[in-house]
C-alpha cells in the first residue's frame, strides 16, 4: 500500500502557551465572526497557529490578501526564531478529550497526495466520503501556494472494527515521549500528545495497516467482487483541505523531475489517522424536510423516478431496518405520517437513495426547497407546517460510510454529522512544504 509513513512534525518549543497555540480548524464557526474576535484577544501576542491559518470566516472579504501575506511572514519568522521545531521522523499519538465517555484517539502521520484524488469517479486509496466542491478550492489554493509550513485540520478514517492499528499503540503510550497536555481554548476540551519515533512501533503501524486492507480481507469485509477498488482511507474532516494540499502539489510538481517528486515535501500532507469504530465518534443521520411541496405529489414523483430506476416504491404499514433489498423512509406531512419502503435500489445506501430522488424532484420543481435538519423534534415540527415534507432516516452504521463510497463513488452530502464545531481538531502539529 505505501501511502503513509512518519514525518517530520513541527511543534512549537519548549515553554510555549499551548492553550494558546493550539486553534480549531479553520473552517468551523464560519457565520460567527465573534468567535474569531474572541479567539483573537485570548491569543494576543502570544505565537499561536491563529497567526498562521487563515479563518474562513475571513476568506471573502477585503484585505485577505495582506492578511495571507502576514501569515507567510508570520511562518518564516516562527521558523526563524525557534518557535516551531522540526522532530526527527514519526508520528503524533494523540488521545482527545471532548466531554463524552471517552476520548478520541488518534495517530498523526504523513499521507502521500499521489495516492488522493477527489475527482469524481476516482478510484484512488485515499478517497473524499462526500463530493468536493471545486469552487472551493482556489482561495484556499491562494492561502496555501506560498506558505512554508502546512497545519491541516484533516481527518482520515480507517475501518478497523478489531481496533488493530491504532488502539494497541495507544496500550503502550507510557512508553513513548509525552510533548504536550492542554486544555483547549474556548470549551474544546483536553489533548495530550506522544511521540512515536520512526523505528519498530511506527513500523507495526504500517504494517497493521498493510494487514487491514489487504485485497482479500478487504473484499471479504464488504462482500465486494474484485472489480471494486479498495478504500483503506477515507477524509472524514477537512476534505477541502486536502483537495487543496493536491491541487497545490500537481502545481509544484510539474517543474520538477521524478527524483524531486519522490523527496519533495509538499508531496505529503498531515493528517490524523482515526478508527471509525472509536468510541468517542457518534455518527447521526441527517433528517430532510421539503418546503413548498405537495405530499401526494411528491409521492406520486417518487414512485415513477425509482420506477425508472428499475425499483419498486410502495406504501407500507410499518418500518423495518433497511437491508440491501429493501430500503425505509418514514415520512411526516403536516397532521399526516407514513412509511414507504423502496426495493431494489441501485444505491447502496437509504441516505444516497433518497437524495438521489430528491435531487431530480427539486429539478424539476424550482419552486421547492429543502433543509437537512438535526433531531427528530425539529424535523416533526417542521414537517408539521403547511407545505411541508420531512424524511426520517437511520443513523447509518459505521462500517456503511466505507461500503456507501466505494459501491457509489462519494456519498451524497449531507449524509451524517460526526461531532460538532468545538470538537473538530485543534491545530497543533505543523509540517514544512518547502
Amino acid at each position: 500500500m505505501a501511502c503513509c509513513r512518519p514525518a517530520k512534525i513541527l511543534l512549537p518549543k519548549e515553554g510555549t502557551d499551548l492553550a494558546k497555540w493550539a486553534v480549531v480548524a479553520c473552517d468551523q464557526f464560519t457565520s460567527e465572526p465573534e468567535y474569531w474576535k474572541e479567539a483573537d484577544e485570548l491569543v494576543g501576542d502570544a505565537p499561536s497557529t491563529l497567526r498562521i491559518t487563515l479563518p474562513e470566516v475571513y476568506l471573502e472579504e477585503e484585505g485577505v490578501e495582506e492578511r495571507v501575506a502576514k501569515i507567510n511572514e508570520t511562518m518564516a519568522s516562527y521558523l526563524e526564531d525557534g518557535v516551531l521545531e522540526e522532530l526527527p521522523a514519526g508520528m503524533m499519538l494523540i488521545d482527545r478529550d471532548t466531554g463524552g465517555p471517552c476520548g478520541r484517539k488518534g495517530l498523526v502521520l504523513a499521507f502521500d497526495l499521489e495516492a488522493y484524488d477527489y475527482k469524481a469517479g476516482s478510484t484512488s486509496l485515499i478517497r473524499p466520503t462526500e463530493k468536493t466542491v471545486v469552487e472551493r478550492i482556489p482561495p484556499r489554493l491562494a492561502v496555501r501556494r506560498d506558505a512554508l509550513v502546512e497545519l491541516p485540520h484533516i481527518m482520515l478514517l480507517i475501518d478497523d472494527p478489531e481496533r488493530t492499528v491504532i488502539e494497541p499503540l495507544y496500550e503502550k503510550r507510557d512508553a513513548f515521549e509525552k510533548k504536550y497536555s492542554v486544555d483547549l481554548m474556548m470549551n474544546g476540551g483536553h489533548i495530550d500528545g506522544w511521540f512515536i519515533p520512526e523505528g519498530e512501533a511506527t513500523d507495526a503501524v504500517i504494517g497493521a495497516l498493510d494487514a487491514l486492507n489487504a485485497p482479500e480481507r478487504f473484499r471479504e469485509r464488504y462482500g465486494l467482487t474484485e472489480d471494486k477498488p479498495l478504500l483503506p482511507f477515507a477524509t472524514g474532516d477537512g476534505n477541502h483541505s486536502m483537495a487543496t494540499a493536491k491541487a497545490a502539489w500537481e502545481e509544484i510538481k510539474k517543474d520538477l523531475t521524478p527524483e524531486e517528486q519522490a523527496v519533495h515535501p509538499a508531496r505529503y500532507v498531515l493528517a490524523e489517522l482515526v478508527n471509525i469504530h472509536d468510541e468517542s465518534l457518534e455518527i447521526e443521520a441527517i433528517y430532510r424536510v421539503l418546503f413548498g411541496v405537495d405530499m401526494g405529489d411528491v409521492c406520486h414523483a417518487a414512485k415513477a423516478f425509482f420506477e425508472a430506476h428499475g425499483a419498486a416504491f410502495e406504501e407500507v404499514d410499518e418500518v423495518s431496518a433497511s437491508t440491501a433489498d429493501k430500503q425505509y423512509f418514514p415520512w411526516y406531512a403536516g397532521d399526516r405520517s407514513g412509511f414507504v419502503c423502496v426495493s431494489g435500489s441501485p444505491w447502496a445506501l437509504p441516505v444516497a437513495t433518497l437524495q438521489a430522488f430528491l435531487d431530480d424532484y427539486l429539478a424539476a420543481h424550482k419552486e421547492a426547497k429543502i433543509d437537512y435538519i438535526h433531531g427528530v423534534d425539529v424535523l416533526k415540527k417542521l414537517s408539521a407546517e403547511p407545505g411541508n415534507m420531512g424524511f426520517w432516516l437511520e443513523d447509518p452504521k459505521k462500517s456503511d460510510l466505507f461500503r456507501g463510497v466505494i459501491m457509489d463513488g462519494v456519498l451524497p452530502r449531507k449524509t451524517f454529522s460526526m461531532g460538532e464545531a468545538r470538537e473538530k481538531r485543534y491545530y497543533m502539529e505543523a509540517k514544512k512544504i518547502k
